[in-house]
Formats: structure tokens, sequence, C-alpha cells
């Protein structure tokens, strides 16, 4: 099965999907949102931007109410900043896009609440919102030739479009390990230069001129990407996988021949790939530090919650390979190797936030 029909964060509204568990995609959220006003302010010295139809797509939108609350935060800095500007503030085209087996049916359910909080918390002052769904990849075509105003991307862009090629040799290993061989990590490092490259390519054909974009990666400060901020989760899911082999569970035929297809990219690798490509000029840039466990600090569950956060992500991966029957035993046993990792070390997760503008 190609991977466009396989990757997708868990749907519904049950204890394992990704509406409920999306904190820590709305932790990131917050702290990108000063600069997503940032970058709409620097817009409003070009009436092009506010004069009929905002449009703005949210890349890997997933199936929560995440993506709703960023349209909100949008709308309303458009909304204050016409204001500001005597200007009236223009109707708004909401473009979701995910991947073709995202639960876009979980999303339109939250549409009637969406409205009618928009308008409470704006006036009536605040122009017209469509909502629509565009399902693809984002390393294809998704959009008319320079139809869009802003796009948005939180957390999706460090998936890549496969798996890369030559990774016989990162046995016993899911992803980028310390054991694994230097051509694995050369094989992920081109990957991703291949897909972000395409990627910046793709949406400057469809963001009009001067059109921006805002995105979000998780990061390493490293430029080593074996360093703890990238592969400790993963090392353990690992683990926790040749655990299961040793008990019989799982074929070891099957752990070497999975790898996962993501990879977080050092500021230095999305600043050289920009420059080359030449598409769009690197306008504003954030870098914050999360800590791993800051939901389950609150919980006062250490692990618990990072836990069902990381299966909601990946288990239609996992069970599209392995089968649904090792999955709650994978996951119980990261859990507790996660728990017994926090109770020792304090692990930080780097998030890089660009603004792009569009070149000619």
């Amino acid at each position: 099965m190609t991977l466009i029909n396989i990757l997708h964060m868990n749907g519904g509204s049950e204890d394992s999907s990704y509406a409920n568990n999306s904190l820590f995609t709305k932790i990131v959220m917050q702290k990108v949102a000063p600069l997503v006003k940032r970058t709409i302010k620097g817009m409003a010295n070009q009436d092009k931007f506010f004069d009929r139809c905002f449009m703005i797509a949210d890349l890997g939108c997933s199936s929560g109410m995440n993506t709703l609350l960023l349209a909100s935060d949008i709308i309303k800095t458009v909304h204050e900043v016409c204001q500001e500007n005597n200007q009236k503030t223009p109707q708004f085209q909401v473009c979701l896009n995910d991947l073709f087996g995202n639960d876009f049916n979980n999303l339109f359910k939250l549409l009637p609440n969406f409205y009618k909080t928009l308008r409470k918390d704006n006036g009536e002052k605040i122009g017209s919102c469509f909502v629509s769904a565009f399902p693809g990849s984002f390393y294809e075509r998704l959009f008319p030739d320079k139809s869009l105003h802003l796009i948005h991307s939180s957390y999706s862009v460090h998936w890549l479009s496969q798996v890369p090629e030559g990774l016989e040799n990162n046995k016993q290993n899911i992803y980028i390990a310390k054991t694994s061989p230097l051509d694995v990590l050369q094989a992920y490092g081109k990957q991703f230069q291949t897909d972000f490259t395409k990627f910046l390519q793709l949406r400057s054909e469809e963001l009009v001129h001067d059109g921006r974009m805002v995105i979000a990666f998780q990061s390493r400060s490293s430029l080593d990407p074996t360093n703890d901020e990238c592969s400790t989760l993963w090392e353990l899911l690992t683990m926790s996988l040749l655990e299961m082999l040793k008990e019989g569970l799982v074929q070891e035929s099957d752990i070497n021949s999975f790898n996962l297809p993501v990879y977080f990219p050092h500021g230095d690798e999305l600043r050289r790939i920009i420059e080359e490509d030449g598409s769009f000029s690197l306008e504003d840039i954030d870098i914050f530090e999360i800590d791993w466990d800051q939901h389950d600090i609150e919980c006062n569950n250490r692990g618990k919650k990072t836990t069902k956060s990381i299966r909601a992500v990946t288990e239609p991966l996992f069970s599209s390979h392995f089968g649904n029957s090792i999955i709650d035993m994978l996951f119980k046993k990261f859990e507790k190797k996660l728990a017994d990792h926090l109770a020792t070390k304090k692990t930080k997760h780097l998030c890089v936030v660009i603004s792009l503008i569009k070149n000619e």
C-alpha cells in the first residue's frame, strides 16, 4: 500500500484519536501565533491582499480543532488590521488540506460552532467565511495558479513523500538512530531536500505575488540528526519492538523493512534549501523549545499523554505494516520506557517556524 493512502492521524473522537490527543500541537501553534500575526501585519500595506476574498490554506490540517483555532486567529488578525487601516474586512476562504485518509468529516462537524464563535468574537462587520476541504498530497499541486494569499503548515512538512531509498542497512532501527550507518543519514537528508524543494516550487505557483507562507517544523539544535532531540522517542519505540521480537510477537524481517517517512531538519538546512531554490525569501524566523512532557506534567502522569499523542500520529503506519494485533502491546511497552526515560532526563523539543515571502 502506498504511503499516501496510509499516512494520516487517527480519526474519530475515541480515546486514541488525534482529535483527543493533539494538545502538544496546540501548544506549538500558540507559540507560532506571534509570527503569524507579524506576517499578516506585514501584508497590510498592500491593498490587493484584503480587497475581496482573503484566501488561506492550512496544509496538513488533520482532524482536530487546532486547524479551526488557527483559522479563527488569522481571521481575527486580518479583521483587526483592516479596522486599524480603515479598510473593509474581506471575505475569507479557508482551504483545509490533508491526505485522502484524513477524517475530514470530524472537522465538518465542528464547523457550526466555529462559524457561531467567529461572529460572536468579531462582530457582524467581519467578512463571510467559507471553509472547504482539499484532499491530496502537498507534494503535488493542490490549488489554482496565484489563488492563495497565505499558506500555513504546522508540524506537517517534516513528513516525507516516501520512505527514502537505500535503507537496507538500517537493521533493527525504524528511523535515524545512533547505530544507523552514514548512508542512512544521507538518504534521509537527500529525500527531505528533494521533497522540500518541490514543496516550495509548487506553493510558489499557487500563491499570489508577494504571498506569504508560515511553516512550523520539529527541528534540532545539533547538525547531527541522531542527537536526542530527534532520535530518542523513536529509539524507545524501536526498543519496544525488539522486546516484542524476543517474545515472538513480531518478525525481525518486519522490523528491518520498516522505516518512518519523517525527517527533522536543522535550521541551516532549511535556509540552504530556500536559498538554493529561490522561489521564496526568508522574511522571519522564530526558534523555541518545548518540554516533551509539558502536558504530562499538567496531568501528573509522566509519559501517558505523550504516548497517546505519538500513537495518534503513528498508529496507521504501524498497523498497516505490523498488523492491528500488536498495537496495544507496543504502546504499553513504549509508555513504560518513556516514563522511565522522563523520570531521569529533562528532554527538550526544538521547533523552528519560518515566514516566507514569494519572489517574482
